[in-house]
């Protein structure tokens, strides 16, 4: 009877049935190989007989012409070459006049591109005991501001900075050709 004893005994190979395992796998081995080369030099002997063409020459090199740059005559290439936009609003026109117009000389600042009502007010920051205001601007661009400031389309100038809210004095026409001021505020968005 074949038990599992006897079958562990004849699975377990000595020492001399390995290596002529191993001896017999290598023979096999050095059978496959095949020292005719003669494809191979056949081969390289019709590469070697085509020849060699001509490489083309090069072109001939260009001399580097030196450009010296004479400024006198010449605009200054550090200098822009654009000029900075002026406000294309018209200035005030003729009429009732109480001495309230708004600046039209001074740049348009980034928050002044966005109607005030399209603005967020996210909160407040407080930078060297001075209280600044976070804003999120319809494209989604975050901005601080500060007293003196201007946003929206009205020439609304920021006057106070509050933990809940932006107070400001916009410049509208008072639609008998004049301006007129009034308050306006942008409250913090609860999120």
């Amino acid at each position: 009877m074949i038990t599992q004893a006897s079958i562990l005994k004849s699975a377990v190979l000595s020492p001399r049935i390995r290596w002529a395992i191993v001896l017999l796998g290598a023979l096999q081995l050095a059978g496959c190989g095949d020292n005719d080369m003669r494809d191979l030099q056949q081969y390289s002997k019709k590469i070697l007989a085509r020849g060699g063409s001509r490489i083309a020459e090069l072109p001939p090199v260009e001399p580097y012409e030196v450009y010296a740059y004479a400024s006198s005559d010449a605009r200054d290439p550090f200098e822009p070459f654009f000029k900075e936009k002026k406000s294309t609003e018209k200035p005030p026109k003729e009429g009732t006049d109480n001495g309230i117009h708004p600046n039209f000389d001074r740049n348009k600042e980034e928050l002044e591109n966005y109607a005030l009502d399209s603005l967020r007010m996210l909160g407040t920051l407080e930078l060297n005991d001075e209280l600044w205001g976070i804003i999120r601007s319809p494209d989604g661009t975050i901005h601080r501001v500060q007293t003196g400031n201007y946003m929206g389309h009205n020439h609304g100038k920021i006057v106070a900075i509050n933990e809940d809210s932006i107070e400001l004095n916009e410049i509208v026409e008072d639609g008998r050709g004049g301006w007129q001021e009034r308050q306006a505020a942008l409250a913090l968005v609860e999120q």
